[in-house]
């Protein structure tokens, strides 16, 4: 389906290459692309230069996506999480922790447990989420620290003062979202 929507633009940006070079206008910058279909782009010799973004955080919807041999995309790693601390664990299957509607995202789907086979954020309120712990699976302690991968990157950075900048379990950096909050 991506392929399809980007041989269709660039044939169509071929097409408007042309005419604006019959015209005597050549086209010597032709900007595009995103993360999600970046290889369909570089692959079609129409671009020259790509302007991906996402590919720098990554999140659970681009990792959804597959190449063109039908397996996920692993040119990028997953560098953006939030850090959601186990509040409640009311019984074997369920948890609560502390991210809800106000520190995630949710217009591309619900973060993902990072490193946690068989949790699942299974729901949000404002300021807390549902955990759904599978049978086969031991819940998450009280307290216990767990790392979210949002479902869209961008929109959940804008709900964020800070980047913590966290190698080997230390924090490296601390940088301000200067944008924070900003919505048009």
């Amino acid at each position: 389906e991506r392929r399809a929507a980007i041989a269709a633009a660039t044939d169509a940006c071929r097409a408007t290459m042309d005419a604006f070079a019959a015209a005597g206008l050549p086209c010597d910058v032709v900007t595009g692309a995103g993360t999600g279909t970046f290889e369909f782009e570089a692959a079609s010799g129409v671009y020259t230069e790509l302007q991906c973004g996402s590919y720098a955080f990554m999140d659970a919807d681009y990792g959804r996506n597959l190449d063109h041999d039908g397996r996920p995309i692993a040119a990028f790693e997953q560098a953006l999480f939030v850090w959601s601390t186990v509040m409640s664990v009311p019984a074997r299957d369920r948890a609560v922790c502390d991210a809800g509607l106000k520190a995630i995202a949710f217009d591309s789907g619900p973060p993902l447990v990072a490193g946690r086979d068989g949790i699942e954020y299974a729901g949000p309120s404002d300021e807390h989420g549902t955990l759904r712990v599978a049978a086969t699976n031991k819940p998450p302690r009280l307290g216990e620290k767990i790392r979210l991968i949002p479902g869209h990157c961008d929109p959940t950075v804008n709900l964020h003062d800070w980047y913590v900048g966290i190698r080997d379990g230390r924090v490296e950096a601390v940088w301000p979202i200067a944008a924070r909050g900003a919505m048009t």
